[in-house]
């Protein structure tokens, strides 16, 4: 099992040999994982930070619902913090705000009109955080942050709309940070809003940190308008319902559904919490317009013909409890799976997904559904850069160095061989990972040898930071190995067993098949109880580690597994 590196803790202030004129930049987050995005520079007394997501858990993280990033460095130092910047309203760079915001002194915070709508809503799930203090920006503006810190704001072509690169203006130089962006192409693959990229090389940028989510595809985007024309063909072959599984921060694509659902005569219904209020927040910002009665109430889809309706569903990843994994799996309150529905899958697979994703189809084509997905279809295209942009990227912003963000270490690693070929020297390609410091200076950027905590947070129900290293250990080996519960009674007085040890199996054996075993677990019990003096009253804590210990190894030696081994001793 691979482990997350743990940094030593560093409390103090982290100084340099010449701490004058030096930007330090660490990453908390999104540089070892696709999540959990958070950055943050610092120079002399004040800090910036740059978004604050969430990851969603992993295989290793059972039972969890979300991973933040660790702020124990920065919440002690709360009263520096000028500003937070958003980039965009994607829940992996603004979800961790309601857990983290006032460990970090509820700063202003800068974003622009649909992220601080989105930021709002899902503070309101919060009745105990703190207010917000929001400023909102859109492309083109500089904001003074502080003495030291300037930001101008630039747009980049993302799947969600007002999606915001920043150019980061310090005393050592200008930084640019290019958020997650693609380049977009009109009808005629045309590449669109290049003259904003050219602008920004103009500023004289000593670092670019960007993007490497797709830093090992090759080639260019897939253009929105090629799969608006190929969804558009597919609703026009459906002669049933059709259901689109999406993302509901897919705002831009979501809105050309709604369009085409128009052309078509086709009412939409929503399904997901989260996607009607996306949807409800697009709409009162103008950037979904339909015409009256195009949405209707999910429960009203009874009243129309299956060829009349369209269903806008999250659940895309294989949720267990998002709304269309209800659906398939009949215990949705509106929505049945039907002979000859249409289910488009309108997005790619998050790492880690595949399998859920799979169960997901088999399961639909079972009860009789058509599904397509991008390997069938171009029905999805990424959010996320491709090689080829971002050697155009680089060739347009012209910086002395690169860091590249957002991603795992072979794809950061990949995004230096790309921007070596754009024509950034290797050495100027700068590769880190959560948590160690990197101080710029006008003429350099370095990779120190200092850490600070960079080590998952974790959010379980009502609990954030509780659940550590150990406790998940214990799920892990449960779930794996199973658990066996060994009850002794004991009479108090004397120390002697009153009855049979009873047993409990938990995920490891099947005890009406395992007689054998068991007798031989009850006598191992028996034997350990036995060696203590008769006139000594047994302590119990003593004897269950001596059982735990004992029995754990007998079945080690017995079936090869570690089931996690929980005696009582009940003394009557």
């Amino acid at each position: 099992m691979i482990k997350q590196i743990k940094y030593p803790k560093i409390t103090r202030n982290l100084k340099s040999s010449d701490d004058k004129d030096v930007l330090k930049f660490v990453p908390l987050g999104g540089l070892e994982e696709i999540g959990r995005n958070m950055m943050f520079f610092e120079y002399e007394d004040e800090i910036v930070i740059i978004d604050i997501g969430i990851q969603f858990p992993e295989e290793e993280t059972p039972g969890i619902d979300y991973i933040i990033p660790n702020v124990n460095y920065l919440q002690p130092k709360k009263q520096n913090i000028k500003g937070i910047i958003l980039t965009h309203a994607h829940y992996d760079h603004i979800g961790a705000i309601p857990y983290l915001i006032e460990k970090l002194g509820n700063p202003p915070i800068y974003c622009t009109e649909l992220t601080k709508h989105i930021v709002l809503k899902r503070q309101e799930d919060f009745p105990n955080a703190p207010k917000l203090n929001i400023e909102t920006i859109k492309s083109g503006d500089e904001v003074k942050i502080s003495k030291h810190f300037s930001a101008k704001f630039f747009g980049v072509e993302h799947n969600i709309p007002d999606t915001t690169g920043v150019v980061l203006k310090t005393p050592i130089g200008n930084i640019v940070h290019f958020a997650d962006f693609k380049i977009g192409y009109d009808a005629k693959g045309n590449p669109e809003r290049l003259e904003e990229f050219e602008k920004v090389g103009k500023e004289k940028i000593l670092a670019l940190l960007i993007d490497s989510t797709n830093a090992e595809e090759p080639g260019h985007s897939l253009s929105e308008r090629v799969v608006e024309k190929n969804l558009e063909e597919l609703f026009k072959k459906s002669e049933n319902r059709i259901i689109v599984a999406i993302f509901a921060s897919l705002l831009t694509r979501i809105a050309e559904i709604l369009k085409i659902a128009e052309r078509l005569g086709r009412r939409v219904a929503l399904s997901g919490r989260t996607m009607k209020t996306n949807i409800q927040i697009s709409q009162n910002l103008g950037y979904i317009k339909v015409k009256k009665g195009t949405i209707m109430p999910l429960e009203e889809i009874n009243k129309y013909r299956d060829d009349k309706i369209l269903i806008l569903t999250t659940g895309a990843q294989g949720e267990p409890n998002a709304s269309l994994m209800k659906i398939v799996n009949g215990e949705h309150r509106h929505v049945n799976i039907k002979r000859g529905d249409t289910v488009i899958f309108s997005s790619s697979a998050i790492p880690g997904n595949e399998r859920s994703i799979q169960v997901l189809r088999d399961n639909l084509t079972r009860q009789g559904a058509k599904v397509y997905y991008s390997k069938i279809v171009d029905v999805h295209s990424s959010g996320h850069a491709p090689q080829e942009e971002l050697k155009l990227v680089a060739k347009l912003i012209k910086p002395k160095f690169v860091i590249p963000v957002h991603g795992y270490y072979f794809m950061r690693a990949t995004n230096c061989e790309v921007m070596e070929e754009a024509g950034i020297p290797k050495e100027n390609c700068i590769l880190i990972d959560n948590g160690q410091v990197v101080e710029m200076t006008k003429d350099d950027v370095r990779v120190t040898n200092k850490t600070i905590d960079a080590f998952y947070v974790l959010v379980d129900g009502l609990g954030v930071g509780d659940v550590e290293e150990i406790v998940l250990r214990d799920r892990r080996v449960l779930a794996e190995e199973g658990m066996l519960v060994l009850i002794t009674t004991l009479e108090r007085e004397t120390g002697r067993i009153m009855k049979n040890p009873d047993i409990i199996s938990r995920g490891f054996i099947y005890l009406k098949e395992n007689k054998e075993v068991l007798d031989e677990i009850r006598r191992r019990i028996r034997n350990i109880i036995g060696r203590i003096p008769r006139q000594q009253t047994p302590n119990a804590d003593y004897l269950k580690s001596l059982i735990r210990d004992q029995i754990g190894q007998y079945l080690y030696n017995k079936t090869n597994r570690r089931p996690m081994v929980l005696p009582v001793i009940i003394e009557v």
